[in-house]
């Protein structure tokens, strides 16, 4: 497995809201790979994602990676660190005066040999790639994709519609939480790619995968930056792209 990720604060914002952590698995014990998109005024965006974030790979570094194992049955497990990142972040929001109501998006992929787990909240994605098809395992949680399930807008409506980033689940908001988990059997060859909603909103879909179907994951981190970018770079943008 090699992966690779690179961040950017865009053409746009003042600072990068983004942070991502990777912890590399040894002895049998998963990869780790962690994306957070902070909200929030002033520097509060910054201090959720960086919360949640460092929160996950501090856990992870205490050895809790192997409370994950078999990855085909980590659910609860998964479930309960996301909420104990939420009860975090959410203590954080109340200590601090100006950060009263800070969120954060958070997705996060274990990966081994043998499966991945994600865990959800947010409109951060991940995508795999697989026998030549690119499919987001993940979904957004937004005001925007509830609509387009409730068939109220298509999903070309939606692309640019002025209320596009208004997320309806983050982590840190409210002292409750509700995860998304996904576990899926890996094999040879797939491409996991998760990122923030500043990559998104600037390439479609069929973009990414023309960037990253047949590239190594360092060149094709730097491809995604330099594409969002080229086309305005109206947020952070951060992509983490893992190859089996």
């Amino acid at each position: 497995m090699i992966f690779a990720a690179e961040t950017d604060r865009g053409l746009v914002r003042d600072i990068n809201e983004d942070s991502y952590k990777i912890i590399e698995g040894s002895d049998g014990l998963p990869n780790l790979f962690v994306i957070a998109d902070g909200m929030g005024g002033h520097s509060c965006g910054e201090l959720a994602s960086k919360t949640a974030v460092e929160y996950i790979s501090g856990s992870a570094l205490k050895g809790r990676l192997r409370s994950f194992l078999p990855l085909e049955r980590c659910k609860p497990e998964l479930v309960k660190l996301f909420e104990e990142t939420n009860e975090a972040v959410y203590r954080k929001s109340l200590e601090v005066p100006s950060a009263v109501g800070m969120g954060t998006t958070l997705t996060m992929a274990l990966i081994d040999e043998k499966a991945i787990a994600v865990a959800h909240v947010g409109d951060s994605r991940l995508y795999m790639l697989r026998a030549g098809k690119m499919e987001q395992l993940t979904t957004d949680h937004s005001y925007i994709e509830e609509l387009v399930r409730q068939g109220s807008l298509t999903r070309e409506e939606a692309e640019n519609h002025p209320r596009k980033n208004i997320i309806t689940r983050a982590i840190g908001c409210f002292p409750e939480l509700k995860v998304d988990v996904t576990i899926l059997k890996t094999e040879k060859d797939d491409i996991f790619l998760i990122c923030t909603d500043g990559l998104t909103n600037m390439l479609g879909d069929s973009e990414i995968y023309n960037i990253i179907k047949d590239a190594e994951p360092n060149a094709a981190c730097k491809s995604l930056i330099e594409a969002a970018l080229g086309k305005g770079g109206e947020d952070n943008i951060t992509v983490i792209l893992i190859k089996c």
